[in-house]
């Protein structure tokens, strides 16, 4: 994929302004459609067990059932949620409407998914982390992807500018707005910061081990040198 123009990339459209708990609630029940398809819709208890997951969530987090059902409630609201009646079933459950609301098919649900669940990402760990959910034979496929959930009208995903010292490209879903965006982008140079920082440090720390080494020899070489005098 082309790097996009810094100064139109990543600019959500009005109307996608999800809180973080929507956000993570929709990432759930998108993801869990694919890979707990025999228990799925979900009730409210396993949409907040989903939610707070300490594995493939950034960052984790630690919602109520009540944190849970608000969002829920919310995004009923927005149409991107909605309740499944089930005549078998003792509680409410629920299930996303992404598929339907924005004509995405397996493969853009679960690149989706997955950035509303784990943040900015290149796609070549969109690939990896995508595993699950559906099986990419190639980068240029999640790429491919990518370049069509931004295009959607409003865009769903935008390319972040690249970061000093890195390589590949990031990429964000708008879901959240401008605020969330600039978050990401923000955590992103933090964190190339402190990776450089973190690198910087240790080649210091190399180099005064490196001294200390080439120190001691040398008192040990003085001390025989001594020797020959005693």
């Amino acid at each position: 994929m082309q790097d996009a123009n810094p100064a139109t990339e990543a600019q959500p459209e009005a109307g996608f302004d999800l809180t973080p708990a929507e956000i993570r609630v929709l990432g759930v029940l998108i993801e869990k459609s694919f890979i707990t398809p025999d228990a799925y819709p979900l009730s409210i208890n396993a949409v907040t067990t989903g939610c707070n997951q300490l594995t493939a969530r950034e960052p984790v987090m630690s919602l109520s059932e009540a944190e849970v059902q608000d969002a829920i409630d919310s995004l009923m609201a927005r149409r991107l949620v909605s309740k499944r009646d089930q005549a078998s079933a003792r509680v409410p459950k629920y299930e996303h409407l992404v598929r339907l609301r924005h004509s995405l098919p397996p493969a853009e649900q679960a690149v989706l998914a997955i950035l509303l669940l784990r943040g900015a990402q290149t796609a070549g760990e969109l690939r990896q982390r995508c595993e699950r959910l559906h099986r990419f034979d190639d980068v240029a496929a999640v790429e491919a992807v990518l370049e069509h959930l931004a295009d959607k009208y409003p865009p769903l995903v935008a390319a972040l500018p690249r970061a000093p010292g890195t390589k590949e490209t990031r990429h964000v879903h708008l879901l959240g707005g401008d605020a969330a965006v600039q978050e990401m982008a923000e955590a992103q140079s933090l964190g190339t910061a402190a990776g450089s920082a973190r690198g910087r440090i240790g080649e210091l720390e190399d180099e005064v081990r490196r001294l200390r080494e080439e120190l001691e020899a040398l008192r040990s070489e003085f001390a025989e040198f001594r020797k020959q005098f005693d």
